[in-house]
């Protein structure tokens, strides 16, 4: 079966379940749910049988068996769960009837373009503040709290920057680090920090992939082991990175 066969309306709703598909990959969602999301829409508008196939960099969707499948790449992900949250708002409303085929399009496609996410000095300064609460959860001193937000906001900051200068993720994510473990020594060099390593520790916490080893733990526990395993992978990848930096630092120090 060609696309042309399909109907203008099953065309609509394929692509009204990939974008939604999409727009929760990109934003950090786990596989499992980007799935059910999906299946949950295509049901909703009369198609009881979809099948939909996801990975970190690709959802493969098609309805009652009907050929040609569709495929969509995902080349960029990061964290923004605004936008799920509205997508998951979105699935409600049509699951309720609230809205036809064509309106929801509209309104994922609204979504997709806006920018939901905070603006970057207000992530950084929270990742300088997590910076210095984490140093005083992990019983540092509080001589160290400045030290700790300096050296974890200059971190973020470079992290920020060299991911869209370079799109090389875990090469940001090592320089990053580096920067960090720099700043610190230079801190505790000059008597202005004490504990070492603490103030590192503190620091390079807003770069730990945290929800990505949530995600990947729970795409395992539902099954997904492809996306599981992938993504697992890449939250060692990057505590790798972020170690790696550190060593590189201290082997010069």
């Amino acid at each position: 079966m060609n696309v042309e066969s399909i109907s203008p309306k099953n065309r609509d709703i394929i692509e009204v379940c990939l974008l939604a598909g999409k727009i929760m990959l990109q934003s950090g969602a786990e596989t499992y749910r980007v799935e059910d999301t999906m299946f949950r829409i295509a049901a909703s508008y009369g198609i009881p049988e979809s099948h939909s196939f996801v990975t970190p960099t690709g959802i493969i969707f098609s309805i009652d068996g009907d050929d040609p499948s569709k495929l969509i790449r995902i080349s960029e992900r990061s964290t923004d769960l605004q936008k799920v949250t509205v997508v998951n708002s979105i699935s409600r409303r049509i699951s309720s009837g609230e809205l036809s085929v064509q309106q929801a399009l509209n309104e994922l496609k609204e979504a997709e373009k806006a920018g939901m996410a905070y603006s970057i000095w207000v992530r950084i300064a929270a990742a300088s503040i997590s910076s210095g609460c984490f140093l005083i959860m992990f019983q540092g001193m509080w001589n160290d709290f400045i030290p700790a937000m300096v050296a974890g906001g200059l971190g973020f900051s470079c992290l920020l920057y060299l991911h869209a200068l370079v799109q090389i993720k875990f090469f940001a994510e090592f320089l990053s680090s580096s920067v960090i473990g720099l700043v610190a020594i230079l801190f505790v060099s000059t008597g202005m920090g004490f504990e070492l390593d603490k103030i590192i520790i503190g620091s390079v916490m807003p770069l730990v992939p945290g929800l990505l080893i949530t995600n990947a733990i729970r795409d395992l526990m539902a099954g997904h082991l492809v996306s599981g395993i992938s993504k697992g992978a890449e939250a060692f990848l990057t505590a790798f990175a972020i170690g790696t930096g550190i060593a590189v630092v201290f082997s010069f120090y």
